[in-house]
């Protein structure tokens, strides 16, 4: 039962350090350049996009034939976020929107569905992001004025919406061969049984994407990537408040890469790769000081006001029981 609790205490410190290794004192003078109004508006983006995540969750509770509060559905996101950010790769979130899905209504089958619809929207909004960021990168004009950037953001939605609608219609041949192309790699049976366990909640998510109507599957969409743009745009506004100009396509790929990486680490949040993966992408653009200050503003905003927020209402409707179901060791 420690080994969480210790995990938890080496992370949160840890991203504290990095940042004064990287910057010194001269990152906390730094720092002291950047607005408070500047880090209020990233607070306020990254709570928007938690709002946006609620009314995303109300749109498909009613779209399997359930009803969820407006608050519960926001208690809801805001639990599972803290419970995300406080565990390895983020594994407490699955269990914890389960959990509290199954406490308002559903079965613990289809709580396991929504949960998995969620995911199958964030990952082809992340795909399709990937794509159209490194086609802009590759061969975009140097000077990203602001219109190319809403078109790069409408390129986002409009791609990644068609590529789900697609893939919900014909998502069998692409199983068949992700499997082929799991055995040709050797993965291990350990990790095959935890690919297959998520396909199945996968298809399961596909077949509630086939039961909804275009108007609410697009409008789960949009929410789902604006909470995610309004997320990743917070960054893009700390490093202007500093002076600096860099491309807000190429700040949303820093984000996906460091974040990604950081899934695949052991300590919670994935402090320590996400900082210094940040710090190799961003040296490019910024000196030592200006990285450390921005990532000390970035990780407020994105990761430390989660457990702010989220802690209290995780304790209120979780509590310590499922706490401990999250971090209960595996058998």
């Amino acid at each position: 039962m420690k080994r969480p609790w210790w995990l938890l205490a080496a992370a949160l410190p840890l991203s504290l350090l990095i940042p004064f290794v990287i910057g010194g004192w001269d990152g906390l003078a730094e720092l002291r350049k950047i607005p408070l109004s500047i880090v209020a508006a990233g607070v306020a983006m990254v709570s928007l996009g938690w709002v946006a995540q609620a009314l995303k969750l109300k749109l498909i509770m009613r779209g399997v034939g359930e009803s969820i509060a407006p608050g519960k559905a926001l208690a809801t996101v805001l639990a599972s976020e803290f419970a995300s950010s406080a565990t390895p790769a983020g594994t407490g979130a699955a269990i914890t929107e389960t959990y509290l899905l199954h406490r308002h209504g559903l079965s613990s089958a289809k709580a396991a569905s929504v949960f998995a619809l969620e995911q199958i929207l964030d990952l082809f909004f992340f795909v399709t992001a990937l794509m159209v960021l490194a086609l802009v990168l590759l061969t975009g004009p140097e000077d990203f004025h602001l219109g190319f950037q809403i078109a790069t953001m409408a390129m986002l939605l409009v791609g990644g919406f068609a590529g789900l609608w697609f893939f919900a219609r014909h998502y069998r041949p692409v199983l068949l061969w992700s499997g082929k192309l799991l055995a040709r790699f050797k993965v291990s049976a350990w990790r095959r049984k935890n690919i297959a366990r998520w396909v199945i909640r996968f298809r399961h998510g596909l077949g509630l994407i086939l039961g909804f109507s275009r108007w609410r599957l697009s409008s789960i969409y949009v929410l789902a990537a604006g909470h995610w743009m309004l997320r990743y745009s917070a960054l893009y506004l700390i490093i202007e408040a500093l002076g600096f100009h860099v491309p807000w396509s190429y700040l949303f790929f820093i984000q996906m890469f460091s974040l990604g990486i950081g899934q695949m680490t052991l300590l919670p949040g994935g402090s320590g790769s996400v900082e210094i993966s940040f710090t190799i992408l961003l040296a490019p653009w910024l000196g030592a000081s200006s990285i450390a200050a921005t990532l000390l503003a970035w990780r407020f905003v994105t990761y430390y006001w989660y457990f702010i927020i989220g802690g209290p209402v995780f304790l209120a409707f979780a509590g310590r029981a499922l706490w401990r179901r999250i971090n209960a060791p595996a058998h």
